[in-house]
């Protein structure tokens, strides 16, 4: 596996490009002295920006046997996600294009325009069978490309109207642009938002999720969201530990107060090429605690930097993780706040309706 180590992008969450190699890819090296003779002539490398691919793919709803997820039909009206979060478990799916889980992911994105029209169609199918959609599994549906493109927004449309149950989980505050719609199906409790929250130090995020949103307006986003009836709660997700840990009682106090109806925690996970990512990043942002950081993590993880079995990848094992096993549940029995998250109705759907749908 090979990687170059860039100076600090700002806005940006990976330090550098690295690629893959896990699916046979030829590995492409830029050499420092041509880099050295283009920047002399040329001038400074211009300012790193977002491109979006249009994507076209056949169908839209993903669906899973993982027994820890909870849900089995997702849906992701994007790939990349431009929020840059370094520890997203999800960066690895950028090497399936021949493109990088480093910068290319949060840079270089896909959409999905035929996305509401493909989710027509499968929701149509007389062998569908009703049950919760996940939207936010894979890449954030609210990141801020979601501003132009609203695939997110034309799919809840589809889903409203054919009272399809429907979970979010999101980084951004942009959801409550759909609040509308959400209020709508959370009448006949067709929906349940979460929030993610990873720390409520605005230091912290901005090298740790730079594109996402601040954390107090995650936080105002639970509020609006509760005064509207949508069912609102909050994954404090990843816990870092020797970075973010400490914060666990301080998040769930805050979000209690903001009116969440439930919380979880989630530990950091390193799979594939996110863990060398992730160690690039603790040495350019805490070269005074990265070893710890690791040691850490290698104890929950049963010696290595990753864990990918079932029920074991979401919590940890050993001392580490029973210790934030206990801060968690203490904490939230402190302000009444349950784990499990809202049920959801599944009695309630009909197919879509229109010159076509209506065949069905």
């Amino acid at each position: 596996m090979f990687s170059y180590v860039m100076a600090m992008i700002k806005g940006r969450g990976a330090p550098d490009n690295q690629l893959s190699t896990r699916f046979s890819l030829p590995a492409r090296q830029e050499d420092g002295d041509w880099l050295d003779a283009m920047e002399g002539i040329d001038g400074p490398a211009p300012r790193l920006r977002t491109s979006v691919t249009v994507e076209h793919p056949r169908t839209i709803l993903t669906r899973n046997s993982s027994p820890d997820l909870g849900m089995d039909i997702s849906l992701n009206a994007y790939r990349g996600c431009e929020h840059g979060c370094i520890y997203c478990y999800a960066r690895p799916s950028h090497a399936y294009h021949d493109l990088s889980p480093g910068l290319d992911f949060e840079t270089k994105l896909f959409a999905k325009p035929d996305a509401a029209a493909l989710l027509k169609r499968e929701l149509s199918k007389a062998s569908y069978r009703v049950q919760p959609i996940l939207m936010g599994a894979n890449t954030d549906p609210y990141q801020p490309i979601e501003a132009d493109w609203r695939i997110t927004r034309q799919c809840i449309e589809v889903l409203a109207e054919c009272r399809q149950p429907l979970y979010i989980i999101t980084k951004s505050d942009r959801v409550v642009q759909d609040i509308d719609l959400l209020a709508q199906m959370a009448v006949d409790n067709l929906v349940c938002v979460t929030l993610s929250i990873t720390s409520l130090d605005p230091k912290i995020t901005r090298t740790l999720e730079p594109r996402a949103s601040h954390p107090m307006k995650r936080l105002a986003a639970v509020r609006q969201l509760r005064e509207a009836g949508v069912p609102v709660t909050v994954n404090i997700a990843p816990v870092i530990p020797a970075i973010t840990d400490h914060e666990t009682e301080a998040i769930i106090e805050q979000i209690t107060n903001a009116g969440a109806l439930a919380a979880a925690y989630i530990v950091v996970r390193l799979p594939y090429e996110v863990a060398p990512l992730f160690r690039a990043w603790l040495a350019q942002h805490y070269p005074d605690r990265a070893g710890k950081v690791m040691s850490i993590i290698h104890d929950l993880r049963g010696g290595r930097d990753n864990d990918p079995r079932f029920h074991n990848r979401m919590k940890g094992q050993g001392v580490w993780a029973d210790l934030m096993r206990m801060r968690f549940r203490k904490a939230i029995a402190r302000y009444g706040l349950p784990q499990s998250w809202p049920k959801l109705r599944t009695d309630c759907f009909r197919a879509p309706q229109g010159p076509q749908y209506s065949l069905f």
